[in-house]
C-alpha cells in the first residue's frame, strides 16, 4: 500500500490507517483484524488511552509486538478517566501529559510512541505547557513526534504557529468539509490531515441510510437535515457511482487532498477491514469526479471555536 509523509517528519504510514477504537475487547478477534491490515500493508495503527480503559492500547501492542520496528504506533492524550471511571474530565497540564505517557508506554510494551496526539483542545488552555511536554517527551525518546486531534480553528491555528506539530487529525468526509478550509494553511506549515470519519459514520458505505441512526433520522448529520441526507446520498449513488462503491467515493475522496496523510476508517471485522482496503487501493479519483462530488455535497465551515 503506498507511504505517504506526515509533515514534515520521518514518519511514512500507509495511506489507510487501522483507526483502532472498534476493536473490541476480544483479544482474538480484535488481532484478526490487525493481522489482516498488516498482511495488506498497512503500517498505521491508531489509539487512545481513552478506549476501553486502556485495553485498547494493550491488545494493539500486543498484536504489534512481532513487527514493532516496522509500524507506526499512534495514540493520545488528555482525557482523564475519573476514579470509578464513570467519566472523564480534560486535562492537558504538561504533569499529566508526562505521567500519562507513561502509563500508554506500558500499556503498549512499547519503549517509545510514533506519534503522540492531543486528544482534544479548547481556546483556554494552557498550550505552551501541553508543547511543552511534548517537546520534553522527544528530546526524551518517550515520542517520536506529536500531533493534534481537533477541529477547533483557535486550537489548530495555536499550535500551527508555536508548535513542531506534524499532524492535526480532524473528522473529514463528504458529508463534513469543515477541513477544506485548513488545508492551505495546514500545507504552509507541512503539517498533514489524518482523516477520521471518513465513512460518516457509515453513511458513505454501500449501506447508506441502513446505518443512520435514531438521532440522524430525527435530527440530520451536521449541516444536513435528513430529507437533504436523503437527497444528497441518492445523488452521489445515481452520479458519481457508476463505478466505484461508496465506500470508494468516500475514501478516495479524502485521499485525493494532497494535505491527507491517511485515512482512518474504523473496522470492527476482518471482512469490513478488507473492503476499505480494497476500495483505497483503486486508482485515484479524476478531476471531474472530484469535481461532481463537490458539487454534490456542501462546503461546511466551522462556526464555533473562532478568535
Amino acid at each position: 500500500m503506498e507511504k505517504r509523509q506526515i509533515g514534515a517528519s520521518d514518519l511514512y504510514v500507509s495511506k489507510m490507517g487501522l483507526g483502532c477504537m472498534s476493536l473490541g475487547t476480544d483479544e482474538t478477534h480484535a488481532k484478526e483484524i490487525v493481522q489482516t491490515a498488516l498482511e495488506n500493508g498497512i503500517n498505521y495503527f491508531d489509539t487512545a488511552d481513552l478506549y476501553d480503559f486502556g485495553r485498547n492500547e494493550q491488545i494493539v501492542g500486543s498484536a504489534l509486538k512481532d513487527v514493532r520496528d516496522d509500524v507506526i504506533i499512534a495514540s493520545k492524550v488528555g482525557n482523564r478517566w475519573n476514579d470509578v471511571k464513570d467519566g472523564w474530565r480534560w486535562d492537558p497540564s504538561k504533569e499529566y501529559i508526562k505521567s500519562a505517557v507513561k502509563d500508554s508506554l506500558s500499556r503498549l510494551n512499547v519503549d517509545y510512541i510514533d506519534l503522540y496526539q492531543l486528544h482534544g483542545g479548547t481556546i483556554k488552555d494552557n498550550f505552551e505547557e501541553s508543547i511543552e511536554a511534548f517537546e520534553e517527551l522527544k528530546e526524551e525518546g518517550c515520542i517520536r513526534e506529536y500531533g493534534i486531534s481537533s477541529i477547533r480553528p483557535n486550537v489548530i491555528k495555536r499550535f500551527l504557529s508555536h508548535s513542531s506539530t506534524q499532524s492535526v487529525m480532524m473528522q473529514y468526509s463528504l458529508l463534513d468539509r469543515r477541513p477544506e478550509e485548513w488545508t492551505d494553511l495546514l500545507e504552509e506549515h507541512q503539517v498533514s490531515i489524518i482523516a477520521r470519519g471518513p465513512l460518516a459514520k457509515g453513511l458513505l458505505s454501500d449501506k447508506m441510510l441502513s446505518k443512520a441512526s435514531d438521532k440522524i433520522r430525527k435530527d440530520g448529520y451536521l449541516d444536513y437535515s435528513y430529507a437533504e441526507l436523503e437527497e444528497a446520498l441518492a445523488a452521489i449513488r445515481s452520479k458519481a457511482s457508476e463505478t466505484r462503491s461508496m465506500n470508494e467515493l468516500a475514501l478516495q475522496y479524502d485521499l485525493a487532498r494532497s494535505g491527507v496523510a491517511s485515512v482512518i476508517p474504523g473496522a470492527s471485522s476482518a471482512r469490513q477491514l478488507k473492503e476499505n482496503i480494497e476500495a483505497v487501493n483503486r486508482p485515484p479519483l479524476s478531476p471531474e469526479e472530484l469535481e461532481l462530488l463537490e458539487q454534490l455535497t456542501k462546503i461546511s465551515r466551522y462556526e464555533q471555536h473562532r478568535d
